[in-house]
C-alpha cells in the first residue's frame, strides 16, 4: 500500500482534531453549564431552549461524528503499526480496539438522546405545561443528566486510549 502524502496527513489530523474539539466541547458545555442553567427557568423555557439546542447542535454532532470516523480510518490506515482490520497485537491496536468501543457506545447514546430522550422531553414538558406536574420532566432530566455525562466520561476514555495508543 502506497504511503499517504504527508499533506493529506496533516488535513486528515486537522480536520479530526477540530470535529474532536467541536463534539466534546459541545458535550462539556452540555453537561457542566447548559443543563445545570436550564434547572433555574421555566419548563416552558426550558422547551424553547432544548429545541433550539437541539436544532443547532444535532446536525453539527452528527456531522462531527461522521467526520470522525472516517478521518480515523485514514490515519488508522496510515499508522505504521496497523497491521490489518482486527489485527490486535501490541498496545497500539489494544489500544485503538478498545477506542473504537467506546465510540461505539457514544453513538449509541447520542443516538439515544437524539433520537428517543429529547423528543420524549420536549413532549413532557409540553404536558408539565397544561397540567402541572414535574415528576415526568424531572426524571427525564435525571436520565439526560447521565447520559450526557456518561457520553462525557466516554469521551475522556477515548482521548486517554488515543493517548496510550500514541505513546505504543
Amino acid at each position: 500500500m502506497e504511503s499517504m502524502p504527508s499533506w493529506a496527513l496533516a488535513l486528515t489530523y486537522w480536520i479530526h482534531m477540530l470535529a474532536t474539539v467541536l463534539w466534546l466541547g459541545s458535550l462539556a458545555s452540555l453537561s457542566l453549564l447548559v443543563l445545570p442553567a436550564l434547572q433555574k427557568v421555566d419548563a416552558k423555557s426550558q422547551s424553547i431552549l432544548l429545541a433550539a439546542i437541539q436544532k443547532r447542535l444535532d446536525p453539527l454532532g452528527w456531522f462531527s461524528l461522521a467526520l470522525l470516523l472516517a478521518t480515523g480510518m485514514f490515519q488508522m490506515s496510515a499508522n505504521a503499526n496497523y497491521e490489518g482490520f482486527l489485527a490486535i497485537s501490541g498496545q497500539w491496536a489494544s489500544s485503538i480496539l478498545v477506542k473504537h468501543i467506546f465510540f461505539g457506545l457514544m453513538i449509541v447514546v447520542s443516538a439515544a438522546q437524539t433520537w428517543w430522550l429529547l423528543p420524549t422531553m420536549q413532549r413532557a414538558m409540553l404536558r408539565q405545561q397544561k397540567n402541572g406536574d414535574v415528576a415526568e420532566v424531572e426524571a427525564l432530566q435525571k436520565r439526560e443528566a447521565l447520559l450526557l455525562n456518561l457520553n462525557l466520561i466516554l469521551a475522556i476514555l477515548i482521548l486517554g486510549m488515543t493517548a496510550l495508543a500514541r505513546a505504543a
